[in-house]
């Protein structure tokens, strides 16, 4: 996370407007989707991620394009995570990290609001920087967590939620869209109609039963919810059924190989590991390289389409959040062996899952 928000503040002052298409690939399917944002130096890839799979889906729904603001998700569960590490007298995580079904637990609990009526900001930068609340906020909750003598102070609740609010300001009772007021709950049933309840996260892993829930044990998945478990095979089947259907994919995966190119913004394996998975197969290799830490759960980003490469092979049209940096317009290409070995996990929308897996499952 660290080299990400180096890499991203580097590139933060290149303004230029850059094609979205990448002139090694010819685009297979591309669903319509926003515009790439910045999450600069604030390591909450999930919500950047999940917000765009909202956005997205409200256009698909034939909804109006709206920019929604990922700091709104972002507010509200580092109220939860603070509680959370708190009651577990500080044996859980607290950190930026976190999945896309925070963003769907939320919506759930406070709404959506659009990023005009909150930024998240209100210090004077033009850019996202959560490192010292980050380290503020923490010392909070650790001194809170390891109290000696016996009794909690409630005082240390309405500490970290007046730091918060000095870095993030406080959400939107209600906001104006035009000439028509809205609180967050009335504006997502009126404007956005996203109902958390239509979304599965699915992952593969054998040391759990599959076409089972399990809780995926990664650390940002604080939260404890559940996964369906499929075999590879048929998590690549519903991520190609849900793009051709045009349903767009939030993802969950490893970035911290040597084939993923910031440069040419592009992501594939290596030869080497081409090999070892060749002599090990895909299902095999995926545990091994998640139980020794060489597959961990980096950065979501958003897939928005296929192409193909002038060798016929297929990649992924995915959509980052380090802003517009480079003439790929802020998209990667993240080719079908890269996405099969180091997908963590992703949510998408349940009818865009084949009708035999969902049976197999258990969906309705």
């Amino acid at each position: 996370m660290k080299k990400q928000i180096l890499f991203i503040l580097a590139m933060f002052s290149i303004s230029i407007s850059f094609a979205q298409t990448h002139p090694d690939f010819t685009v297979l399917k591309k669903i319509k989707t926003t515009p790439v944002k910045n999450q600069a130096a604030a390591g909450v890839c999930w919500s950047f991620a999940t917000t765009s799979f909202i956005e997205t889906e409200a256009i698909r729904k034939g909804k109006k394009e709206y920019d929604l603001s990922e700091m709104f998700f972002v507010y509200y569960s580092y109220l939860n995570k603070a509680e959370d590490y708190v009651r577990f007298h500080g044996n859980a995580t607290f950190g930026e990290g976190g999945q896309a079904h925070d963003v769907l637990n939320l919506i759930k609990k406070h709404g959506i609001t659009t990023e005009g009526a909150y930024s998240g900001k209100v210090y004077k930068l033009p850019y996202h920087y959560h490192v010292d609340m980050v380290k503020n906020l923490k010392s909070i909750v650790d001194n809170a967590a390891s109290t000696k003598d016996g009794a909690l102070a409630s005082t240390w609740y309405v500490a970290f939620k007046a730091v918060l609010e000095s870095y993030m300001g406080k959400p939107p009772v209600n906001f104006k869209v035009g000439e028509s007021l809205f609180n967050p709950k009335s504006f997502n049933k009126s404007e956005i109609d996203f109902n958390p309840d239509d979304y599965i996260e699915f992952t593969s892993y054998s040391h759990h039963p599959f076409h089972e829930q399990f809780d995926l044990e990664v650390p940002d998945n604080w939260s404890h919810d559940d996964y369906y478990n499929v075999p590879i095979d048929e998590l690549m089947e519903i991520m190609d059924n849900a793009i051709e259907k045009g349903y767009s994919i939030a993802w969950d995966g490893d970035v911290s190989e040597k084939g993923f190119d910031s440069s040419t913004s592009t992501a594939d394996l290596s030869k080497k590991d081409l090999k070892k998975i060749k002599d090990e197969g895909f299902q095999k290799y995926r545990q091994i390289t998640f139980e020794n830490y060489k597959t961990t759960d980096d950065h979501l980003m958003h897939i928005v389409g296929t192409a193909k490469n002038k060798d016929g092979k297929l990649y992924y049209i995915t959509k980052n959040s380090w802003g517009v940096f480079d003439e790929h317009g802020g998209y990667f290409y993240i080719s079908k062996d890269y996405i099969k070995l180091k997908t963590i996990a992703f949510l998408v929308h349940k009818n865009a899952v084949p009708n035999y897996i969902a049976r197999k499952c258990g969906i309705k």
